[in-house]
């Protein structure tokens, strides 16, 4: 869903470049230099409004995240979210999704997430679902041997494409959640502003975790 273009979040994005990366292909291979630690790499591709990565990055200063959004106003108020919690181990970039080698060195994330992508239910649309084969292919390639891919989404569609699509590529189902909220896997959920949105009106969510396959 298109938001609304806000006069103020391109001059917010201009005075924080130590936040928010719009160039992000100059750090290929070279993400380690934009936190102070030296800690495995998670990116959020598609964050919305930042919800769900800023949580994250709250309750794992353990990791380093990235937050990755195509919307620029989007983007810009994931950031106004983020600039007050002052967390070291947070990155955002506004960019394209399709774009993520040229952005990420081989090998060089650990684990990625997908919350609530756009389903593209039109069959003639497939091959723009973030779980289709060339998009997994590109996953692959960033991700380190092993890597995880985690998924959540309330449409039952797009979760159903999703586990035929990554087990036809060869990936591990390590979990595989039919209603989040009614799990023991809720315990530690981190919820994004859409899953907030359909779970208080009773819409079951879906949730899988995956291994990719070696190269």
């Amino acid at each position: 869903m298109r938001v609304k273009h806000k006069k103020w979040a391109d001059p917010l994005m201009a005075a924080h470049p130590e936040m928010l990366v719009e160039d992000a292909a100059q750090f290929r291979g070279k993400w380690e230099s934009r936190f102070p630690k030296k800690q495995p790499l998670h990116l959020e591709v598609g964050m919305g409004k930042g919800q769900f990565i800023i949580g994250m990055a709250k309750a794992h200063p353990e990791i380093n995240f990235i937050g990755l959004e195509i919307q620029r106003t989007v983007a810009a108020i994931a950031l106004k979210k983020a600039l007050p919690e002052e967390l070291p181990n947070l990155q955002l970039i506004c960019g394209e999704g399709e774009e993520l080698e040229t952005y990420f060195a081989s090998g060089e994330v650990q684990q990625l997430y997908l919350n609530f992508s756009d389903p593209w239910p039109k069959k003639r649309h497939a091959k723009r679902r973030l779980t289709y084969h060339t998009f997994l292919a590109e996953y692959q390639q960033i991700l380190v041997p092993g890597g995880k891919v985690e998924l959540k989404t309330d449409n039952m569609g797009f979760f159903e494409f999703s586990l035929q699509s990554m087990n036809n590529f060869g990936m591990h189902f390590d979990g595989v959640w039919l209603d989040l909220h009614h799990s023991d896997e809720n315990d530690h959920n981190v919820e994004t502003e859409y899953e907030h949105k359909f779970a208080s009106k009773g819409q079951p969510i879906y949730k899988l975790t995956a291994t990719m396959p070696e190269k």
